[in-house]
């Protein structure tokens, strides 16, 4: 069942809770405080003046240290519940945000091929990066709204000495600048919106220009890609200009609205004296300096709105389960398209057919990578579309024919096919792909660095370890897609005799996709894939 971002952010709301509550308070400490320093500064200032002009009796009497100490505590509190709430809410932030990014990973490894296959590598690197750091700013400025609360209550309690107008007029002051704010938030939202979208445009064109680099350099291309990235550089900075431009009106607004309110509450208040008409100024004025967080919140509108609808599309596609079905430790494998063909445990069949006739499609749909017509196939008897996808992959160990690598080590790349594996099983999983003398030469072994997508390695020993790497999980069936291609005839014999030794000591079953005669002789039954199949072959899921 598909899940909303808003769930998601709902649900981490009230798992952080406790500290959320805890930046908030300090929010509202810190917003209090800073209108009751500045007042009291004001007023402390004005005042010692004036009693300075009334002669030394007047200056004497004045008490300097019961004000001045209240100004350094009240600077004290400011600064520590400053702290405090940064604190508080980066770590509500975080907290959110280690869940939220794994719930997201889990619905782009969900998605239909279909879908995955219009998301790019960068662009899920721009939709997890930049769109989610767009959902952390929200998680920050959840205190906005206490702070701007205790920093109007603050400021009412100092104005009012100056008089009930005073007071009223900040208010009005106030309310007239978030309705402002509101309504240009509007105008805003377009930009803000742009600004997402062409930030993850950039990465992701400079995503592919990188993974594409070598044939770029090859092919004399890298101007090229330069001026692609440059174009999208362009793109995204005329955004940030937008943005910017309309941005400076919000400064303007604010900037005029703590000009006319800090005007208003001295006139307001000059009749009770030049250092209460001082106080209620400055107080005034940092009330309305006080919605400062809301306000950045209204700028960010429009990029925060971009960043959610981006990953509510990702999220479309949360996993599920399916079916109940169960199918037993060995189970009997059937097709009943695109032809009757039966398997016992620990038997083995090829695959067979011209390219593009649909046998990668097969194995891919036997681990629900595509979705399996009902009654297409069957385990211990139950339709696969009945099995719950982990118990289903559970069935069978696949080496894919484009095999991907983890930027990590050789057991790093081993483990995530079997978690539980000691050295020993690693070892023999790399002795059976031919690999090990090759992994012993290096110089940590198995704890050998390969690079992205194992870079350090030769297409054919990626292909091995990759191999390996399917030996390694505990799985009663091989799928194994084309395991010796790239191999030279030597390495291919050696392979294919280590494959036939390991199928009998461990009695797993085998399911061949290979065009080579020498792997396809370790199968003695053989299910030919028609090319005249490939139009009604289940289609990739939209």
């Amino acid at each position: 069942m598909s899940q909303t971002l808003e769930t998601l952010i709902a649900a981490e709301r009230r798992a952080q809770r406790p500290l959320l509550r805890r930046a908030a308070l300090y929010a509202a400490l810190v917003a209090a405080a800073s209108v009751v320093l500045l007042g009291l500064s004001g007023w402390f200032i004005t005042a010692a003046a004036f009693a300075g002009a009334a002669g030394v009796v007047a200056a004497q009497a004045f008490n300097y240290m019961l004000p001045s100490a209240g100004i350094r505590l009240l600077a004290i509190v400011r600064t520590g519940a400053r702290y405090g709430e940064r604190l508080a809410a980066h770590e509500a932030a975080f907290g959110a945000l280690a869940r939220i990014r794994p719930a997201l990973f889990r619905a782009i490894a969900a998605a239909p091929i279909g879908k995955a296959l219009t998301l790019t590598t960068g662009e899920a690197t721009a939709r997890m990066i930049g769109d989610v750091d767009a959902i952390e700013t929200r998680f920050v400025r959840l205190s906005a709204p206490w702070s701007v609360a205790a920093a109007l209550v603050a400021g009412l309690c100092l104005t009012v000495l100056g008089g009930a107008l005073a007071a009223l007029s900040t208010l009005a002051c106030l309310a007239a600048l978030l309705l402002a704010a509101r309504a240009l938030s509007h105008r805003l939202e377009a930009p803000g919106r742009a600004v997402q979208i062409a930030a993850g445009a950039l990465r992701d064109e400079f995503a592919q220009a990188i993974e594409a680099a070598p044939e770029l350099r090859c092919f004399a291309l890298e101007s090229w890609a330069a001026d692609r990235i440059d174009a999208r550089s362009r793109t995204l900075a005329a955004a940030q200009r937008a943005q910017a431009n309309v941005a400076g009106w919000f400064e303007l607004i604010q900037a005029l609205s703590i000009a006319f309110a800090a005007s208003s509450a001295a006139l307001l208040s000059a009749a009770s004296g030049a250092d209460i008409a001082a106080l209620a100024a400055l107080a005034a004025a940092m009330t309305l300096d006080g919605a400062a967080p809301l306000l950045r919140g209204q700028i960010d509108r429009g990029k925060m709105r971009e960043a959610e609808a981006r990953l509510d599309m990702l999220l479309a596609h949360s996993p599920s389960e399916q079916g109940s079905a169960k199918p037993s430790d060995a189970p009997l494998l059937a097709f009943h398209q695109p032809a009757p063909c039966r398997i016992a445990p620990g038997e083995r069949l090829a695959l067979s057919g011209p390219s593009g006739a649909g046998k990668t499609m097969l194995v891919e749909t036997l681990i629900g990578l595509r979705p399996a017509v009902s009654g297409t196939i069957t385990l211990d008897g139950a339709d696969v579309t009945a099995i719950p996808l982990p118990a289903l992959r559970h069935c069978f160990a696949w080496l894919p024919q484009d095999a991907m690598l983890l930027s990590g080590t050789i057991r790093e790349n081993l483990l995530l096919a079997g978690g539980e594996a000691d050295d020993a099983a690693l070892w023999d999983a790399l002795h059976d792909a031919v690999l090990d003398d090759r992994v012993r030469a290096l110089d940590r072994c198995l704890d050998s660095w390969i690079g992205e997508n194992g870079a350090r390695l030769s297409g054919g020993e990626r292909r091995r370890l990759a191999l390996a790497r399917a030996y390694c999980a505990p799985a009663p069936w091989l799928l194994l897609d084309e395991p010796s291609e790239g191999l030279d005839t030597a390495t291919e014999a050696l392979l294919a005799d280590r494959l036939n030794s390991r199928l009998d000591r461990s009695g797993q079953g085998l399911i061949l996709v290979t065009h080579r005669p020498r792997l396809r002789a370790l199968c003695p039954r053989t299910l030919a894939i028609s090319p005249d199949r490939v139009g009604t072959r289940p289609p990739l899921v939209a």
